[in-house]
Formats: C-alpha cells, structure tokens, sequence
C-alpha cells in the first residue's frame, strides 16, 4: 500500500444542524454504528481551502441524530458557521481489523475475478443491503454480489484482487 492510501483521509459525516443554544452541533455519520463517529479525535474538516482539526468535548445520541459539543464553540452563532462542513478522520485513526477483515474503502477499486477467470470488473461500492454486504462491481455490466460465503472466495490485498463464485451473466 503506497504512503499516500495511508494517509488518505477518510469522510466519515457531516455537520448538518445546530443543537440547543450552547453551540452544539448536530451530526450525519456515516460510521458504523452512527455513534462511532464520537470516538475519532481530532476532526478534519476543510474550511476555505485550507486543513484544521476540530475537537469534540463531548458527544452523545440524541433521539435520531448524534450531537456534539466542539472545543471552542460556545453559542449558536459561532457554531452556525460549520453547518454543512464534512469531517474526516486520518486513516492512521482506525482500529487495526484482524487479518482478513477490510474496512469498505480498501475494497473500492479492486479487480473482481470469478472462479471460470473471466475479469467482472473493479468494486466501485459497497452496500448494506440489511440482510448482508454487497459488492457493486462495474465492468462491462454491473454485478450486485453477496460480500458472504460462499460467493466471496479470496481477498487478495498485494494483487488488489477479489476471487468469486460469480456467473459473469448473472
């Protein structure tokens, strides 16, 4: 993995509301569980261009949405300015998985074989389909197939490969 994929920020929600009048923020995450996103510090968020960090005092699950409280910001007007900000996190910041488990964004662009050696193409997402993940594959059509056994054979992360038990008309 070159230097630069370790480095790469991953988004991981949005300040989307403001929450009381004490300056608290209400959250969009895209971690999983949505609470996670309260457990990375610092923040990265990108504001006129430039790169800085925000720190959460505290956070909580608030109903159906997540809030938070930022260091420095103390009254409604201050945090209105970060409606709409994105945040991300370093990818140094995540958990190390145990060996054979990826988070979503490693699989991204990976090449996509299935068992006859016939090439379906590269992941371009994946989804929770509620019942199990799914990887979105393009290639010359697009295939819907089960993140699961026995469907998914092999991950290969040096060749950026993924082996599956996939018919390349289905």
């Amino acid at each position: 993995m070159s230097n630069n994929s370790i480095n790469k920020r991953l988004l991981v929600g949005q300040i989307n509301g403001l929450f009381g009048v004490q300056g608290w923020v209400k959250l969009f995450s895209h971690t999983n569980p949505r609470k996670n996103i309260l457990t990375y510090q610092p923040w990265h968020i990108e504001v006129d261009g430039k790169w800085t960090t925000l720190e959460i005092v505290k956070g909580r699950v608030q109903g159906k949405t997540i809030v938070a409280q930022l260091k420095g910001v103390d009254d409604r007007e201050v945090a209105r300015v970060y409606i709409g900000i994105d945040i991300y996190i370093e990818r140094s910041q995540l958990a190390k998985l145990p060996k054979g488990e990826y988070y979503w964004d490693e699989l991204t662009g990976l090449e996509v074989v299935n068992t006859a050696g016939v090439e379906l193409g590269k992941i371009s997402y994946m989804v929770d389909t509620g019942s199990n993940n799914v990887m979105v594959i393009n290639g010359k059509k697009e295939h819907w197939v089960p993140y699961i056994e026995p469907f998914l054979i092999n991950i290969d992360m040096n060749t950026r490969k993924v082996l599956v038990d996939w018919d390349e008309d289905f």
